[in-house]
């Protein structure tokens, strides 16, 4: 029976001195164990006599059922001081973190994306290291076209294709029309492509690495009135109803008639000046956002397609200079697009 008195004074010097509730997770290990220190005391009723097990087995139950009993008293209380420690009000609001957006140019391609998948036009992605062929010989451009210097056009370092020329960054999405064709090979054709274009040029009007969405249609039929409709759709939809566009006659190499696409600018309302100076934007009040044109029969002709049969157009749209032209954006700087700056980014 001393034993007993041992164990229980034992354990409760040990429980004293226990703060954490790891620690007390090992002391009931200890004691409460398969092969803990009440289990090693009941091992010793098989060497007592048969009047001594009974009040030897009665006061180990009564032990064992104190150290339970103590053990959860102490993880009790060292659980209620943690929470003290570390109260959290549920109603108070919880921590406002900072939210991210998408960029504005993204923001673009999506809306531009929906707007014509309602006039059944698919998105088509084509590469950005593009090859000459795709971007000016299967467009009707000779090799002395001034589009092809590389004051205009970058050169990437590498042995020539035999077939297609040197290796460029893609100057326009226009050289994804030739590869739709060779693609799709029997109209009709609903194609848009948005993709990214690299031209040599900085201003406020200019960067050297923008976006252009491409569209082209190829079927029976097709005439400047198509192409018409479809702008003034896309404009209508994307700028809003009170906007206006022209078409001026034009000359591009890869279309026959050409014409260059103006809307009337948003930064200085159209009229040309902003508190009695020039709008450094547009000068003039409009402001050109897209070649365009009846797809010329050479071209077709290099994507495999008949025109004797079949006619098309295209056009092709700067995607951050219409942003510029987005309703109450008053962005006068395409620049800042891509500044990284994040207080003209968090706005959107």
């Amino acid at each position: 029976m001393k034993d007993i008195e041992n164990l229980l004074t034992t354990f409760r010097d040990r429980l004293h001195g226990i703060q954490s509730l790891h620690d007390l997770e090992q002391l009931t290990i200890a004691y409460l164990g398969r092969q803990g220190v009440v289990n090693d005391h009941m091992q010793k009723l098989k060497d007592l006599a048969p009047d001594e097990k009974k009040e030897f087995g009665k006061r180990m139950n009564e032990a064992k059922k104190h150290i339970e009993i103590a053990l959860q008293e102490k993880k009790s209380a060292i659980m209620a001081r943690d929470e003290s420690e570390h109260t959290v009000d549920i109603t108070l609001p919880g921590t406002a973190y900072p939210r991210g957006s998408l960029h504005l140019v993204t923001y673009a391609v999506e809306e531009i994306t929906r707007i014509f998948s309602r006039l059944g036009f698919i998105r088509v992605t084509y590469p950005e290291v593009e090859w000459e062929y795709f971007a000016f010989d299967s467009l009707n451009m000779p090799k002395n076209h001034p589009g092809r210097d590389d004051f205009e056009t970058f050169f990437v370092n590498g042995a020539p294709d035999p077939n297609y020329g040197k290796m460029i960054m893609s100057p326009h999405t226009s050289s994804g029309q030739v590869r739709e064709m060779m693609r799709v090979k029997q109209p009709p054709i609903r194609m848009i492509s948005i993709g990214k274009c690299y031209r040599p040029n900085w201003s406020t009007k200019h960067v050297p690495m923008f976006h252009q969405f491409e569209s082209l249609c190829v079927d029976r039929g097709i005439n400047i009135t198509n192409l018409k409709g479809t702008i003034d759709y896309f404009v209508k939809e994307f700028f809003g109803e009170h906007r206006e566009t022209r078409l001026r006659p034009h000359h591009f190499q890869f279309t026959e008639p050409s014409f260059e696409v103006d809307i009337t600018c948003d930064v200085c309302g159209g009229s040309g000046e902003i508190d009695g100076a020039k709008c450094k934007v547009c000068k003039q009040g409009w402001l050109e956002l897209a070649g365009a044109g009846m797809v010329h029969p050479n071209v077709l002709k290099e994507g495999g397609i008949n025109p004797d049969e079949y006619s098309g157009w295209a056009f092709a749209f700067g995607l951050e200079r219409i942003m510029m032209m987005k309703e109450g954006l008053k962005l006068d700087d395409m620049r800042v697009l891509y500044s990284g700056d994040i207080r003209f980014l968090e706005q959107f």
